[in-house]
């Protein structure tokens, strides 16, 4: 049985092309590459590495080249490593297909809070507001429920990343898209109803006819 995190990341990576440049956050985005199954695909790291590969068996550990949570990474042929300067420029300027990122809220709008943790100090929100800004796709990956509590909420009551609503939305229990009509449920986890959902989601959802079970490989 897949677990919550490995049914997020399977299902993400059926949404990365061939040729794509993605860019994966922190905790949970970093496993998409091990079921990425599309030719040429190079993953971007905001700290300066274009064509990140595999984390590296222990001991190979190479401290040049860590991901954006300082996790160990190795790098594929081609791969480039690059100043802060031209890594922030790919991806403000529009450059980046698409970045997959973890979530603390969603709400009705579309709208992610992923930067500030309750309880802890963070020194600022890093790189995503600039990706969930510039990416032109942005995928949300994140547990449906956190302590009890929705994830995806009416309103987000921890401080917005960026004003802009993101592409789709994936948890272990949905796919969801945001659109202009609302967040509109368009496919359910195997074995997970839609009133199971709907049970566990704060947030307003629309809901058509056929709500297709997720294809998993």
């Amino acid at each position: 049985m897949l677990s919550a995190t490995e049914i997020i990341q399977k299902r993400i990576a059926q949404e990365i092309r061939p040729g794509m440049l993605v860019n994966l956050g922190i905790g949970i985005p970093t496993g998409v590459t091990r079921y990425v199954t599309a030719d040429g695909v190079l993953f971007q790291s905001e700290n300066g590495l274009i064509g990140t590969g595999a984390p590296v068996p222990e001991g190979m550990e190479d401290t040049h080249l860590v991901d954006a949570g300082g996790g160990f990474v190795s790098a594929v042929p081609g791969a480039a490593s690059i100043d802060s300067a031209m890594s922030f420029a790919l991806i403000r300027g529009g450059h980046l297909d698409m970045t997959v990122l973890g979530g603390m809220q969603v709400d009705e709008q579309g709208h992610l809070a992923n930067w500030m943790i309750p309880g802890q100090k963070v020194a600022g929100m890093g790189g995503a507001m600039d990706l969930v800004s510039g990416a032109r796709r942005v995928v949300v990956a994140m547990k449906h429920v956190a302590g009890g509590q929705p994830k995806l909420v009416k309103r987000c009551s921890l401080p917005l990343t960026s004003v802009r609503r993101v592409s789709l939305i994936v948890t272990d229990l949905a796919v969801i898209e945001p659109t202009d009509d609302g967040l509109v449920l368009r496919e359910r986890a195997p074995g997970v109803s839609v009133e199971a959902i709907l049970q566990q989601t704060e947030a307003a959802l629309v809901v058509p006819a056929n709500v297709p079970e997720m294809h998993l490989g």
